[in-house]
């Protein structure tokens, strides 16, 4: 029953988190969309991509992505023990410590940003590209600092249970790039956009943060102390996520990579395919992974790791429901990158070539949501070592097999290359868990993954042939035909997963349109 009543708090705690990250994947897509509107896939959009990279990789290095992961379990100790205020005094000192640690950083990057650049992206020849990736990267580098400093704030409010305000922080920041790119973008083209960077970073990721922390009546003191025995803790879980490469940030820095040796604009046009194929990465694996995490983390700091491993099994069957979702967008990846995109300096040429690189993209979807959720686990333990070590290696072993398919394929063989690395890391990563874990009920999982594979495909059949059909009868390179095709595909697909639910039984998937249903009509429940 209290793993029930768990699994009903992550339920309401995944949709508020899956709630914002649609929105924000949405409001990301119209970011997106903006972009492509004004810079299409020219060179001007691979450099604002490529200003990208050292911020990313000062974010990486301090940890901010994990903030919650490393800081979540520490904290939550403070709260279980009723010793509070101890808990902010260690808030504390981890932020003063990381923080003057990381502005020194973005002083040597900033200062040093031409030199880096070329480091990171050594097949870009055009001197005005380079020239502009390193100005805006200079804009963007500051904005790490709001992103660390909001990261543990939020780290605060998520290991109190309370998700709403967090799950502002990325709407504004995306809206605030868009307004970024719509208002200077007439006088200052691209770098309009990374302005937006920062003020979306200022405002959504800290300011606001510190409004929610002061609501849990969070206290911050001036205090730096580095023999702290959980500053010390901190940093021995937070060193290995640091050093170690996951497979998203690298998938980021390793498109622009091998991006720069291949004709202009192919980093622009993997990036927009990168983007779609995240909003279903965000809303399967990045939602529930946030919203599951405490819970998991309380239950790891009980030793209940058979209740850990029930949640950990659960919420990875719910992931796998991202299988049939690319089958349709790989069948209509020609109309979504239409519709989302093609307008402005974004042409039908653009929407061919990166069409053409989504489904490669969207192969490899579940396993970014899956490995998300599995290294979760290991965190929760609080065990960053093995998966950073892990991941790690999986990205570097990955690297030829990537040149390889770049060799052959293009921006398309980038794709599918970091897709096949992902599905590998994802599997191997969960197989290594179970024998940590002894996870007598991970034959379940690997089950329901099987019987997703030919439910996709059956699915995808039918559509693809519905689409088809359609495609004679609607002009798919119009923006009307495109939606009227993508509406009917979308809807024959979504009767098709409710009835395969039903036919094969697969109460994830019913449960899922139960849910959806009662938040989106809840006077149905109530007037039953």
């Amino acid at each position: 029953m209290a793993n029930d009543n768990i699994l009903k708090k992550v339920g309401f705690a995944s949709f508020i988190m899956m709630a914002s990250i649609f929105a924000s994947r949405m409001i990301g897509v119209l970011r997106e969309m903006t972009i492509a509107g004004i810079g299409g896939i020219k060179v001007s959009v691979d450099a604002y991509q490529i200003a990208f990279i050292i911020p990313e990789i000062l974010n990486h290095v301090v940890a901010s992505g994990f903030l919650s992961i490393t800081f979540i379990p520490i904290f939550a100790h403070y709260l279980s023990s009723d010793s509070k205020n101890e808990g902010y005094k260690v808030f504390s000192i981890i932020m003063n410590g990381f923080g003057l640690l990381l502005l020194c950083f973005i002083i040597i990057t900033w200062i040093w940003a031409p030199d880096f650049v070329h480091m990171f992206v050594p097949g870009i020849q055009d001197s005005d590209t380079f020239a502009l990736a390193v100005k805006m990267t200079r804009i963007i580098i500051p904005a790490q600092f709001f992103f660390f400093t909001g990261g543990l704030l939020m780290a605060i409010q998520f290991a109190n249970e309370k998700f709403l305000i967090p799950a502002l922080a990325p709407l504004i920041y995306n809206l605030a790039i868009i307004l970024g790119g719509l208002i200077l973008g007439p006088f200052i083209g691209m770098e309009g956009f990374a302005w937006g960077v920062l003020a979306g970073a200022i405002l959504g990721n800290f300011a606001l943060q510190i409004v929610g922390a002061k609501k849990l009546g969070a206290r911050y003191y001036f205090i730096l102390n580095f023999t702290h025995p959980d500053l010390i803790k901190y940093v021995q879980l937070t060193l290995p996520l640091m050093i170690g490469l996951t497979m998203t940030f690298s998938t980021e820095i390793l498109l622009k990579f091998f991006g720069s040796y291949l004709n202009e604009g192919s980093i622009a046009a993997m990036n927009y395919a990168l983007r779609v194929m995240f909003i279903l990465v965000g809303l399967f694996g990045q939602a529930i992974g946030i919203a599951s995490y405490p819970y998991m983390a309380k239950l790891a700091q009980k030793g209940n790791l058979f209740e850990l491993n029930r949640l950990l099994n659960k919420t990875l069957k719910f992931i796998f429901l991202v299988i049939p979702f690319s089958t349709l967008f790989i069948v209509l990846n020609h109309e979504i990158v239409m519709i989302l995109f093609q307008r402005g300096q974004f042409d039908s040429d653009a929407t061919l070539v990166t069409a053409g690189i989504l489904p490669f993209f969207m192969v490899g979807a579940f396993a970014f949501s899956a490995q998300n959720i599995v290294s979760r686990g290991y965190y929760a333990i609080q065990n960053t070592l093995f998966p950073a070590i892990f991941t790690s290696l999986c990205v570097i072993i990955s690297l030829p097999v990537i040149f390889l398919f770049m060799k052959e394929f293009g921006p398309r063989g980038v794709a599918l290359g970091l897709s096949i690395s992902v599905i590998v890391q994802a599997f191997v990563l969960f197989e290594c868990w179970n024998q940590k874990s002894l996870n007598l009920e991970k034959k379940a999982v690997y089950l329901f993954f099987l019987k997703m594979i030919p439910i996709s495909l059956m699915i995808g059949v039918i559509i693809f042939l519905s689409a088809v059909s359609l495609r004679k009868l609607f002009d798919h390179s119009t923006l009307s035909g495109s939606l009227t095709i993508a509406g009917l595909v979308g809807l024959e697909f979504l009767f098709l997963f409710f009835l395969s639910g039903s036919v094969f039984k697969v109460s994830e998937i019913l449960i899922l349109y139960k849910n959806i249903f009662k938040r989106v009509f809840p006077w149905m429940k109530k007037s039953h």
